[in-house]
């Protein structure tokens, strides 16, 4: 099985920590950005060579800015030139400020049935430093209308480690979650990028990050109100009641093939990843005069090696060691830096696989980079 993701690059609005690609000046091309997104699904209908979709995933940028014709088109596209799974998970992120009952019977006839909704803080002050466009009212409110309007598999981001952020808030903000009763959280601890509003803010002094312990102690608290509400942290950022698992990002995390369309987006089919351009006007003038718009990278046996690694770790479902074998062998290094990690209560082993504690999850990305090979 494979997943479509498709990326919409327009935004109301700037949040200042985000630098994904996006833009806030999008009308004037605004029909020749969809035109050029439904050709390119037609252009590269053979990449995922012929394999069932199962997962289609509308993120950006901001989708819920599409309107109807702009929605089924494109999901007419790619029904045309994929052949898509019975009951497939059809994402769509939305912002709270553009869910409406409107809005909402249009995606629903479309087809989408799931939704990932960007509440990111139930804080006042929080919502206004971030340059939000929804209210903390509008957060409650836009869920409550989902489920009326017949939205079972809701998922909301929160953010985390964000500037003055107490403990007793960030644990409110989660009892907020579980009182909207909503089977999936996505939880994202604040990072400063480079090039954002929030970086010229933090080197200016106006803003102050949380420190790594204030990060650590508010992830640790959401790991144990979430297991006390029934909630399986089935990826390190990633939370769900039982058979509410996102199956689109599930495929990213266990190496199955993507196609990813719009600027900037990535893809993936085994042998080779590539990423579109990250520029509106030159990936439209790309896709209409049938130049190439993506880079691609061929992928070496470490590549594989050692994206498994990652992804793996940052799961449930932990790394397969014969699969990983098959790749590269598994070194004396390997096993003695395993053994390291298990004796320092980071990881656990079982006949076949390795996983990652709690304390484990909490360094991730640096347990993975040394079990890297070159």
């Amino acid at each position: 099985m494979a997943g479509i993701y498709i990326h919409i690059p327009f935004c109301k609005q700037q949040c200042t920590y985000c630098d994904f690609h996006f833009s806030t000046t999008f009308d004037v091309y605004r029909s020749a950005m969809i035109d050029s997104i439904v050709q390119e699904i037609e252009n590269r209908k053979t990449y995922l060579h012929n394999i069932d979709i199962r997962t289609i995933y509308f993120g950006g940028g901001t989708p819920s800015i599409l309107n109807e014709a702009e929605l089924k088109s494109i999901l007419a596209k790619v029904y045309d030139a994929f052949k898509v799974t019975d009951g497939a998970e059809i994402t769509l992120e939305a912002n709270p400020d553009d869910i409406s009952g409107a809005n909402l019977e249009v995606w629903k006839k479309a087809g989408v049935n799931r939704l990932s909704i960007g509440l990111q803080s139930f804080k006042k002050s929080d919502l206004e430093w971030m340059n939000r466009a929804h209210t903390v009212s509008d957060s409650f409110q836009c869920v409550k209308l989902a489920k009326q309007h017949g939205f079972e598999d809701i998922t909301v981001d929160l953010m985390y480690g964000l500037p003055d952020l107490t403990m007793e808030e960030w644990e409110n903000h989660i009892q907020e979650v579980m009182d909207l009763d909503v089977p999936h959280v996505s939880a994202y601890c604040l990072t400063v990028e480079e090039k954002t509003v929030l970086s010229s803010l933090v080197g200016k002094g106006k803003i102050v990050p949380a420190s790594e312990d204030q990060q650590s102690d508010q992830f640790l608290k959401l790991l144990e109100k979430l297991e006390i509400n029934g909630f399986v942290q089935y990826e390190i950022s990633n939370f769900s009641k039982p058979g509410y698992e996102s199956k689109h990002n599930s495929n990213y995390w266990k190496g199955e093939w993507y196609l990813g369309v719009g600027p900037s987006a990535h893809s993936f089919n085994g042998k080779n990843r590539s990423w579109n351009v990250s520029n509106n006007q030159q990936y439209i003038k790309a896709i209409e005069q049938n130049l190439e718009f993506s880079t691609i990278e061929v992928l070496t046996q470490a590549n594989v090696f050692n994206e498994m690694l990652l992804t793996g770790l940052r799961t449930i479902y932990g790394v397969n060691l014969t699969k990983l074998a098959e790749i590269a062998p598994i070194s004396l290094v390997f096993q003695q830096k395993t053994a390291e990690f298990e004796k320092n209560g980071w990881m656990e082993k079982s006949a076949d696989e390795v996983f990652l504690t709690k304390e484990g999850r909490l360094r991730a990305d640096f347990i993975a980079s040394e079990l890297f090979i070159d």
